[in-house]
């Protein structure tokens, strides 16, 4: 008797804590989505008066945000509880544009790392066209996997084609910034802000796939190897709900006005700083 009130009472603590993780979660999300439906939509609006003719670097970003506000209204459809076959079409259509956004950030970085690295060859490829094209190609792959390819293969093989899909941009994250590092010397057709720019673009993308992803590839490894596990599952899913918040910081990048304030105010701040700290070592010498 005793050991089956200690069961009943650890169902009841478990179910209470499942309870309080559904509602941390619940909130979160809903968080999520009121503050990035918004934000992403303006900034949206404004990349879009950026793009002009020879100006192609915005569209891969508004490509990226494009897919984070459709990962958002698939939340909204999520979080309105709907039945078990309808959530799980609708959650292969959110990993759809999860999947997208990785192939848009993936060309954002590469895109950045050609301006320095091969300015020539970008110079006269940089066309909208071929932008649009290869934007199109990273929309089809997603839909193809899920909906054509998935029902075919096991759950095994489907892991671990996701694994292989998450990881490998990494490794390519890594080589467009070392390479755009080891060629900025190099480049003297890019000004010295356009650099920093860029080089700020190919840092931010790389931080918000670390932070925000890896939990994401860790459930996929541990699922693959050893076994699924519930709780990794909700981190990592959690995480990369956070994406299209993170992704708006992209904005601050691509708008040149806004480095310039931001440096200016960094500049600013050193010399007051300095300005600041003069004196007080000039008394300690007297």
């Amino acid at each position: 008797m005793e050991d089956d009130n200690n069961t009943t009472l650890t169902d009841d603590n478990n179910s209470t804590k499942d309870q309080q993780v559904v509602f941390i979660m619940h909130v979160t999300t809903c968080t999520i989505i009121s503050i990035g439906l918004p934000l992403t939509l303006v900034t949206i609006f404004a990349l879009y008066s950026l793009v002009r003719k020879d100006h192609v670097a915005p569209i891969y970003v508004i490509n990226l945000l494009i897919t984070d506000l459709f990962q958002l209204c698939c939340l909204i459809v999520l979080e309105s509880q709907p039945n078990t076959g309808f959530r799980r079409t609708v959650l292969r259509i959110y990993y759809c544009f999860l999947l997208t956004s990785v192939g848009s950030m993936v060309c954002v970085s590469l895109e950045r790392y050609l301006v320095i690295a091969h300015p020539l060859w970008y110079r006269f490829r940089r066309t909208i066209k071929i932008s649009v094209v290869i934007c199109a190609v990273v929309w089809v792959i997603p839909p193809v996997f899920f909906f054509a390819v998935l029902p075919l293969v096991g759950t095994s093989l489907a892991q671990i084609i996701l694994f292989i899909f998450f990881i490998t941009p990494f490794p390519l994250f890594i080589f467009f910034l070392v390479g755009t590092l080891r060629a900025l010397s190099a480049s003297v057709s890019v000004s010295a802000e356009e650099k920093r720019r860029i080089v700020g673009i190919l840092v931010l993308v790389l931080l918000i796939y670390t932070f925000l992803f890896l939990p994401t590839i860790m459930y996929l490894l541990v699922a693959t190897v050893v076994a699924q596990s519930r709780d990794l599952d909700v981190l990592s899913f959690m995480f990369v709900k956070l994406s299209p918040l993170a992704d708006l910081s992209l904005y601050i990048f691509i708008r040149k006005e806004i480095v310039g304030k931001f440096l200016s105010a960094v500049c600013c701040c050193k010399m007051e700083s300095n300005g600041n700290d003069e004196p007080a070592v000039n008394v300690d010498d007297i």
